[in-house]
C-alpha cells in the first residue's frame, strides 16, 4: 500500500483469479446496462465508454452532469455485484453502503482529464477506484485547479481510495498502455468507481 496525497493505492488488492471473476460479474451488468459513449453538456463525446450498476449511475448530456436513478435507454441500473461491494467493505472505512459503480471502459487512446468528483451530497465518503485490465496513468492534483501534480501507474487489481484529503483533489487518467494486460482478450481497461451518492 502507497499513499500519495491523501490517495491511498492499494496495489495489487485482487489477485488474477479475482479480477478474472469480477470481469464475469461484469459482463453480466454490461448486458443489462449497455455501454455507452457520454457527451458533455457543450456537445463534446468523451473518449471513455460509461455505464453503471447500483441504485444510480452518473450521467453525462446537453442537460448537464447529475446521477440518475435509470440507464440512457431508460431502464433502472443493475444491482452492484457482491464481489464489488466487498471491496468497498474492505478497504472504504464507511459505515454506508455503495449506491453507485460507476463503469468506465477505456479504449486506445482513451483518456479522463483533470476533474473532481463533485455531484455527491456528502464528500464525507469516499470514492474507491479499482482498474482492471490495462496499466493506466493516474493524475493526482489539488483541490483547485492547477499548480503541480503527482502521477503513478496503476495496474490491473489495484484498488485507490479517495477519502479525506483527497476526496475533492483533482485526478484523472493521462493514458492507458493499451495491450499491457492479458485480462481482457481485446485490450483496454475498465475502471470501477464506487460512490455514496446521498
Amino acid at each position: 500500500m502507497i499513499e500519495r496525497r491523501g490517495f491511498v493505492i492499494h496495489q495489487e488488492f485482487l489477485d488474477r483469479a479475482a479480477q478474472e471473476s469480477l470481469v464475469e460479474d461484469l459482463r453480466g451488468v454490461l448486458a443489462q446496462a449497455p455501454l455507452v459513449r457520454p457527451i458533455t453538456p457543450r456537445g463534446r463525446p468523451m473518449s471513455v465508454r460509461m455505464s453503471a450498476a447500483g441504485t444510480y449511475g452518473w450521467i453525462t448530456d446537453h442537460k448537464g452532469y447529475r446521477y440518475s436513478e435509470t440507464h440512457p435507454d431508460g431502464q433502472p441500473w443493475p444491482p452492484i455485484p457482491d464481489a464489488v461491494r466487498a471491496i468497498w467493505d474492505a478497504v472504504s472505512g464507511s459505515d454506508r453502503e455503495p449506491e453507485c459503480c460507476l463503469i468506465n471502459w477505456y479504449g486506445e487512446g482513451a483518456r479522463m482529464g483533470l476533474h473532481q468528483d463533485r455531484d455527491e451530497a456528502d464528500f464525507g465518503q469516499p470514492v474507491v477506484s479499482v482498474s482492471l485490465g490495462d496499466e493506466g496513468l493516474f493524475r493526482m492534483g489539488n483541490v483547485e485547479r492547477g499548480g503541480k501534480t503527482e502521477s503513478v501507474w496503476l495496474k490491473s487489481g489495484d484498488v485507490v481510495v479517495m477519502g479525506g484529503e483527497a476526496r475533492l483533489r483533482h485526478h484523472g487518467v493521462d493514458r492507458i498502455r493499451f495491450g499491457s494486460s492479458t485480462l481482457l482478450p481485446d485490450g483496454g481497461r475498465i475502471n470501477l468507481t464506487l460512490r455514496v451518492v446521498t
